[in-house]
């Protein structure tokens, strides 16, 4: 299994080194990473938006390691959220934030990372915009919910991402169905243990499916983060038998990931947001999508190895 090991990597030093000089990597990068700077992000965004699709931002820079690299990521995202609103593209872009990012674990990290995206999402809630949580690995998801809740209470626009591979995430779906809510559904992409999470293949997509059911037949807005056909279609059916329009779910897939699928499902009249990740620290996330993908990691390498 490469998936674990690749996850593993994600985090190693060594091996981040070696990836980042391959003269094959920076063609692969740019297929999942909309660029290093907030112009080059901006490029996407327009790009996308002209062709139908809505978008969410992540400023890559999880794992900081100490309170000014937390600081750095929320100017970071308040540079954004001033561009989208001069852009006029705050309607159309919204932002995703790791709270890692803000300094979740560090020491006091909870209230840290509370009050360093707490001011992130004021300013987007001015711009016209909002903020979706993302969620990280099952030991971050305690704290996640309850800085949502924090954060719901001013903003109840402010959206959470939800894991389908963990075992308490139908519960979580259950209090995070109602009224006014916005929850994104994925299958997980974290090497979690046996313990918190469903291994099989198989058992990661009943639990999704089940998930969605209760999204679904709930009061929220429910996104679909999954660019598996089987998961595509049944949202669908889920969303024609409950009398869902079109307006009251989404879609969600990785920028450059399944592209003519994105355009088929925003020409059927669907709403389909691209999850367009930017900046410098892409290793991570870049080591992450060769994990999900048996193919890209085949591809990546076959070149690594013919260019050496």
């Amino acid at each position: 299994m490469l998936g674990p090991v690749l996850l593993a990597a994600s985090r190693s030093a060594a091996i981040r080194r070696i990836v980042s000089a391959a003269p094959v990597t920076r063609p692969m990068v740019d297929r999942f990473v909309a660029g290093e700077r907030l112009a080059e992000s901006l490029g996407a965004v327009r790009s996308l938006t002209a062709r139908g699709l809505d978008v969410t931002l992540d400023h890559l820079g999880e794992d900081v390691t100490d309170r000014t690299e937390a600081l750095r990521s929320r100017d970071a995202y308040l540079a954004l959220t001033e561009a989208l609103a001069a852009e006029g593209l705050a309607g159309r872009a919204e932002m995703s934030v790791k709270l890692s990012a803000f300094g979740q674990a560090l020491p006091g990290g909870h209230d840290l990372a509370l009050a360093n995206v707490t001011p992130v999402v004021e300013a987007a809630t001015a711009a016209g915009t909002t903020v979706t949580l993302d969620m990280e690995d099952h030991t971050t998801v305690d704290s996640t919910l309850a800085i949502l809740g924090e954060l719901r209470s001013r903003f109840p626009q402010t959206g959470a991402v939800l894991q389908s591979y963990l075992f308490r995430t139908e519960d979580d779906c259950r209090a995070l169905a109602g009224e006014g809510s916005r929850v994104r559904l994925v299958k997980g992409a974290y090497n979690e243990p046996a313990s918190v999470a469903f291994q099989d293949k198989r058992e990661v997509d009943r639990a999704y499916v089940r998930c969605l059911k209760i999204l679904m037949a709930g009061d929220g807005y429910p996104m679909i983060g999954s660019h598996d056909p089987r998961m595509v279609a049944i949202a669908q059916d889920l969303a024609h038998r409950l009398g869902r329009k079109l307006d009251e779910y989404e879609f969600q897939m990785l920028y450059g990931i399944r592209v003519a699928e994105q355009e088929r499902l925003v020409a059927e009249g669907h709403r389909m947001r691209v999850y367009v990740p930017y900046g410098t620290d892409w290793y991570g996330y870049f080591m992450r999508r060769l994990a999900e993908r048996p193919a890209n990691l085949t591809f990546f390498l076959r070149s690594l190895v013919g260019r050496r």
